[in-house]
């Protein structure tokens, strides 16, 4: 078909049929739940600051007597662990569900009333990706709780006791003293055989001389 045998009328129905679906694409098109707030700089800046951000355990004294109200504690483990056992008072947010809408207004609410939301795991590692996550959209408000629930868990009858060990989240631990291992499996050298006698090999001597021999 040549372009002299189309449809004048047909082709200019169809090209501003395109141009309105081009403009109603545009004018429904939902704009994203959230952006991120932080370059690549600033993201590693946040990475240098992460301590400023850490809710320590004794601070919980706290929150559990009611004598702290403006902060809310998010538990982000899934529902069968929140169940098992979770602090009181506490929200359940498993991490997969954070970002859903309902959620992002609670805590764009919080943001706004200035309210700490602080965000606790297993362990603060496991909360470390949801803290840094909101930080990149701009939750400036988030924390991380340090030693996470199982910390709690294990100290929660004197909570206020854990202040001197403040830095004790800081620091690796230690599991095992592989100097002592190695010494342990190699033994001392003092006990190993160091003689440097020359070992000396003698030449076997022919039975017979063979046969056309020179």
């Amino acid at each position: 078909m040549h372009v002299h045998d189309l449809n004048p009328k047909k082709t200019l129905w169809a090209v501003i049929i395109f141009l309105i679906l081009i403009v109603v694409g545009f004018l429904t098109m939902r704009s994203p739940l959230m952006t991120y707030e932080e370059n690549i700089a600033q993201s590693i800046q946040t990475v240098r600051d992460t301590s400023s951000y850490y809710f320590y355990p004794y601070e919980l004294t706290d929150v559990l007597n009611h004598q702290n109200k403006d902060v809310v504690l998010i538990d982000i483990r899934n529902k069968y662990e929140f169940g098992q056992g979770h602090i009181p008072g506490a929200k359940s947010i498993p991490s997969f569900d954070l970002a859903k809408k309902n959620n992002l207004e609670m805590l764009k609410n919080f943001q706004r009333d200035r309210v700490k939301v602080v965000l606790y795991a297993n362990d603060q590692l496991d909360a470390t990706g949801a803290w840094f996550f909101f930080r990149q959209v701009g939750f400036k408000n988030t924390y991380i709780l340090l030693g996470g629930y199982d910390f709690y868990a294990k100290h929660a009858s004197d909570l206020k006791a854990t202040k001197k060990d403040q830095n004790l989240f800081l620091k690796g631990i230690s599991r095992y003293n592989y100097a002592e291992v190695a010494k342990s499996s190699t033994g001392s050298v003092d006990n190993q055989n160091t003689s440097t006698k020359p070992v000396v090999f003698k030449r076997r001597k022919k039975a017979t001389v063979a046969a056309g021999g020179c």
